[in-house]
């Protein structure tokens, strides 16, 4: 019997989950912990694919580690913890073709893809969601760059990588760019409130102008003397 994880790698811990899996077939899940964790710990702060293969009869089990997920591993080789939720506007790294390469050599056996150049461009692809960039360009450009062959012969050759010189020159050119970012998302920032204020202050007036006034009472006359 297969049963399929999905663990944090060299980090996995008793849970529900793992309880409801593992509880009912008699496996010691201390045992599994721990040898899961011995199999993934080169892969520590990813999300890997875990099968185990248990023999329900002697209660014996084997297990076979896949690769994380692409980006899971773009994210390792870009130094950070989470992609761009605004894609489009805000990019969050970049990394060179072969940082690219490197990914989808890794992933290639676990896809439905042929040959490395589809794999890159499979990658290149997810690169363009997580907002990554790649040699100085958005994904997205990179990946007219992949189709029209420009990247073939590191490709074919497999480089996978990428010099010290090299990746120092790409996390210049995106320190520049961050700030650049930043000071737009700051200045995008600050006219949606101006206009918000704006808009808020006719309407403001607006309702001032529309409360009725109260008409003060005339005084009582003084009662007459008797």
């Amino acid at each position: 019997m297969k049963v399929g994880l999905l663990v944090e790698g060299g980090n996995m811990t008793p849970g529900p989950v793992l309880a409801q899996k593992l509880g009912p077939l008699g496996i010691n899940i201390s045992q599994v912990i721990s040898k899961v964790n011995e199999a993934t710990k080169d892969f520590k702060g990813m999300k890997v694919p875990v099968d185990l293969d248990i023999d329900t009869g002697t209660k014996q089990f084997t297990i076979s580690i896949k690769s994380p997920p692409v980006p899971e591993l773009l994210k390792k080789e870009a130094g950070i913890d989470k992609g761009s939720g605004e894609h489009k506007k805000l990019q969050v790294a970049n990394i060179s073709i072969e940082q690219v390469i490197k990914v989808a050599k890794t992933k290639l056996p676990d896809m439905l893809e042929n040959d490395l150049k589809a794999a890159v461009k499979t990658v290149v692809g997810s690169c363009v969601s997580l907002g990554i960039m790649i040699e100085n360009k958005p994904a997205v450009e990179l990946a007219e760059e992949v189709g029209d062959g420009k990247y073939d012969k590191e490709i074919k050759s497999e480089k996978t990588e990428t010099s010290t010189e090299k990746k120092k020159e790409l996390q210049e050119f995106f320190s520049q760019l961050h700030k650049k970012q930043e000071a737009k998302l700051q200045q995008e920032k600050a006219e949606e409130e101006a206009a918000k204020a704006e808009k808020a202050t006719p309407e403001a007036a607006a309702k001032v102008e529309a409360t009725p006034t109260k008409t003060a009472k005339p005084a009582a006359k003084p009662a007459a003397k008797k």
